[in-house]
């Protein structure tokens, strides 16, 4: 059947199922991972016995299941992302080389900063960002490096749209950031996420200076050498660029133009 009697489809169904794992889980129950998907038990094991045919969940004992590799290697292999990671990780290393801190890679999704690559070692700083994970534009220095280079029609958006949480910002407060940011080339975050760490990061533009991603380094608050760390990232920034204009890479991120 293709929609269940509330109208889902499928895939509906599917995505629901798969999404439904949680962060750092190995596995879950079935009728725990059905609860999550907010799915009926017997829907929920049908599904799931013909994803683990594909190789795209296990099963484990005791009715466990887990995500399959056949997922990881089918999202790494496609991963609109890819050509970006390699272009940018030799430039990565060399700056973690020299810090011996957090470097972080993101692209702007939605109105979140998503971490695609991030480069840590023993006795680096607390870093919140993780691969795969997000922070809202305004909590990170990459998101807000990638917001200010967007076209003013997206930052009107996310600017009518924007509420604060905790209510410590308004959107005007954001609007003169992000003017800040634009103008200086650069974004700086000084103990909002981790009252110890500073965040610092530039926009990685393509050929047509549309900002593709963000290169970041989160560092320890009482070591900021603005003069220093931001001409590096800049540089590196610029060699990222015009690695992937060289190899006519396709870096197909959500666009922000459309907005």
């Amino acid at each position: 059947m293709a929609n269940s009697r509330t109208g889902d489809s499928v895939v509906d169904r599917v995505v629901r199922l798969i999404e439904a794992f949680p962060e750092g889980s190995a596995a879950l129950q079935l009728s725990d991972l059905a609860d999550r998907a907010g799915l009926p038990l017997t829907t929920a094991h049908r599904l799931v016995r013909q994803l683990a045919g594909h190789g795209l969940v296990e099963l484990g004992g005791g009715g466990s299941v887990r995500l399959g590799l056949r997922l990881w290697e089918l999202v790494n292999r496609n991963s609109p992302t890819l050509a970006l990671r390699q272009a940018a990780l030799p430039f990565m290393e060399d700056i973690q080389q020299v810090l011996h801190q957090n470097v972080n890679l993101a692209v702007l999704d939605g109105w979140e900063a998503l971490f695609v690559e991030r480069l840590s070692r023993r006795g680096s700083v607390a870093n919140r960002a993780k691969i795969a994970g997000r922070m809202p534009v305004h909590l990170s220095s990459a998101g807000l490096a990638l917001m200010a280079h967007q076209p003013a029609a997206a930052q009107a958006e996310y600017l009518r749209q924007f509420t604060d949480p905790e209510g410590r910002l308004r959107a005007a407060d954001v609007r003169a950031l992000l003017a800040e940011v634009a103008g200086q080339g650069f974004a700086e975050l000084a103990g909002v996420v981790d009252p110890d760490t500073w965040g610092i990061a530039v926009p990685v533009l393509d050929g047509r200076k549309r900002a593709m991603a963000a290169l970041g380094v989160v560092v320890p608050l009482r070591e900021v050498r603005l003069q220093a760390l931001v001409p590096a990232l800049q540089t590196a920034a610029r060699g990222i660029g015009r690695r992937l204009g060289d190899s006519r890479a396709a870096v197909d991120f959500r666009s922000m133009e459309d907005v």
